[in-house]
């Protein structure tokens, strides 16, 4: 009968390995299929600070694409520097013309 109760123990434990196992594993397929999807290196960040408020605030979820679309003023630019573990968010709040090229920046 011992031996009964612990080979149900161990496959209990078993079990909850496996589940537990499968949790990650789910977890990490839908990341990188956010990654395929967005062609974002990041496709999830949350925002560290409040800079961006009335917009965003500290801790908001931002869901990033990294399509070839035009920059518009209210877009979101997500940078990593050199030497910093996260990367920054920050939002274009006005577009600035060079009237001698015709180039914009924000």
């Amino acid at each position: 009968k011992k031996e009964a109760v612990v080979s149900t123990q161990s496959t209990g434990v078993l079990y909850q390995f496996l589940n537990f196992a499968m949790i990650v594993s789910s977890a990490l397929m839908l990341w990188k299929g956010l990654f395929v999807i967005t062609h974002c290196e990041s496709p999830i960040v949350v925002v560290l600070s409040g800079s961006m408020q009335p917009a965003y605030y500290r801790g908001d979820l931002l869901f990033l694409t990294n399509y070839k679309e035009p920059v518009r003023v209210g877009d979101v630019a997500v940078f990593r520097i050199k030497g910093t573990e996260y990367p920054h968010c920050t939002q274009s709040y006005k577009k600035y013309t060079k009237k001698t090229t015709g180039m914009s920046s924000f």
